[in-house]
């Protein structure tokens, strides 16, 4: 029998990825929530599949919910500290709704787990997923405000509600990888750089795309090497 970082006895030997418990607990709970389903998995489940006793999970987590908001949150509160800073650079606008897009849509296709898929459980109209539900929303503006300045930069006639749209594009990367896993479609077609192509050419973005995806991934890099977005991102945490 092994023990946990904060001394906790465990059942077996470590079995899950990750340098603690918590996030231990969290990679199996993604797995069972995204496969069993989330009203199907128990925290005894979600125990023995890191190799805890139950009553070592409440240790990291008071109940399930708590669980699941983490995970949820986790898919969006990088993604918007990114965008924050990719929002004040000194950049085109088309560069920064393609950077958003690209580094958006690379992230829920590189998680391990498609947690995506989760978004539209019913309990998260709850007042208890408030929270996540409100720092969703942030993104979604966020990223309406970057497209809108995309249309004015370029004057583009575009229908009303345009601007709405290259968030729903990256999102469609979680029924891309939900079709694949269930063997249907193919995951190529769900690549980062063609989500954020996508984003930018409904937009009215004309252009060659190989220079706007070589500046975007230039923000993306300094974006993410700032100190600003580390405390932005572990404040999310």
């Amino acid at each position: 029998m092994s023990v946990t970082g904060a001394g906790r006895p465990r059942l077996a030997t470590k079995k899950r990825p990750g340098d603690t418990a918590r996030e231990e607990i969290l990679d199996a709970s993604a797995e069972l929530f995204t496969t069993r389903g989330y009203t199907n998995t128990s925290t005894r489940m979600i125990a023995d599949a890191v190799g805890l006793r139950q009553a070592s999970l409440y240790h990291h987590f008071s109940n399930k919910d708590d669980i699941l908001d983490s995970l949820l949150s986790g898919t969006v509160d990088e993604p918007l500290a990114v965008g924050q800073g990719i929002q004040g650079v000194e950049e085109s606008a088309v560069v920064k709704m393609y950077a958003m897009a690209w580094f958006d849509a690379d992230q829920l296709s590189r998680s391990r787990w498609n947690l995506g898929a989760l978004y539209l459980l019913p309990e998260l109209r709850t007042d208890r997923f408030g929270s996540f539900r409100e720092s969703r929303f942030t993104l979604m503006n966020l990223y309406a405000t970057i497209a809108g300045g995309v249309v004015q930069e370029l004057e583009s006639d575009v229908s009303a509600g345009t601007e709405e749209l290259p968030f729903r594009l990256v999102e469609t990367i979680v029924n891309g990888r939900a079709d694949t896993e269930n063997g249907r479609g193919s995951a190529g077609l769900h690549h980062a750089s063609l989500i954020a192509t996508a984003a930018v050419r409904v937009l009215g973005f004309p252009g060659d795309i190989d220079g706007i995806h070589d500046r975007a991934v230039r923000v993306v890099a300094d974006v993410t090497a700032s100190s600003i977005f580390e405390k932005k991102a572990g404040h999310g945490q």
